[in-house]
């Protein structure tokens, strides 16, 4: 099972302006998770239903429009389809969508940003909490895969700049990075780390500034992390820097 994630920043966009669906079948994931899509439900459906009718779609949207957003696209219909975590602050923005398989849950998410002067910092604070406790919860049924725009890099090796945003920068906090020790203390696995423990300037997300994708000055802010008990499933995972589109690029697993 190939299992691919993106954050499209703007799922209407991604489609008009670069050629998504050749590269979406190019792909061919059995599972493909979106996140940002910056579309109402119908909306999302409108846009991708057309192309990918052999497809099934679920979407989960912020009650705000044009914000946030998170979608999955499975050629295989899941058990069970669930929406947010159940924590009122924090479900109004369709930042969780999960797809309950026979033997896992796939969790698409999308975690806030904590803004221009890290003015959210404290509500990130609060939902990387809420957020592991949701994934423990359901790891006490099954096994997790969990995947999306986590927005943090975690170590120096994530991140084309550290000491230039170390605590100064959304994403490369201290209270986010402890957030994400949280996920991977907790007996989550980060897979592309798994594969590739030391290889640098691997990145997933640029600046749409001063050139940063041509210079590759980037962060790795998309992930996979899965319960240890899948890893010996888990046979590769990869960031395809090549797939352009948005100012993020797909990431993803085979498992």
């Amino acid at each position: 099972m190939k299992i691919i994630s993106w954050n499209v920043n703007g799922i209407r966009a991604v489609i008009s302006k670069r050629d998504f669906f050749n590269k979406f079948k190019e792909i061919d994931a059995d599972v493909f998770c979106i996140q940002e899509t910056k579309a109402q439900d119908n909306q999302v459906q409108d846009s991708l239903s057309e192309e990918l009718k052999d497809y099934y779609i679920y979407s989960n949207s912020a009650v705000k429009k044009g914000y946030a957003g998170t979608a999955i696209i499975s050629k295989i219909k899941p058990v069970n389809v669930k929406k947010n975590i159940g924590i009122d602050i924090h479900d109004d923005q369709g930042r969780v969508l999960c797809l309950e398989f026979e033997s896992f849950f796939l969790v698409n998410v999308y975690v806030p940003n904590s803004g221009q002067e890290l003015k959210r910092l404290s509500y990130r604070e609060d939902w990387d909490l809420a957020f592991y406790n949701y994934l423990k919860q359901l790891e006490e049924i099954k096994p997790v895969i969990v995947c999306g725009d986590m927005n943090v890099a975690h170590k120096e090796i994530d991140i084309a700049r550290p000491q230039a945003n170390y605590n100064k920068s959304a994403g490369y906090t201290q209270i986010e990075i402890d957030g994400m020790d949280r996920f991977i203390n907790g007996d989550l696995l980060d897979t592309f780390r798994l594969f590739h423990p030391n290889e640098k300037n691997q990145y997933s997300w640029w600046s749409m500034r001063g050139g940063a994708r041509n210079r590759n000055v980037g962060w790795r802010l998309d992930y996979f992390l899965v319960s240890k008990s899948l890893t010996s499933k888990l046979k590769d995972a990869f960031i395809l820097q090549e797939i352009m589109g948005s100012d993020h690029c797909p990431v993803g697993i085979i498992i």
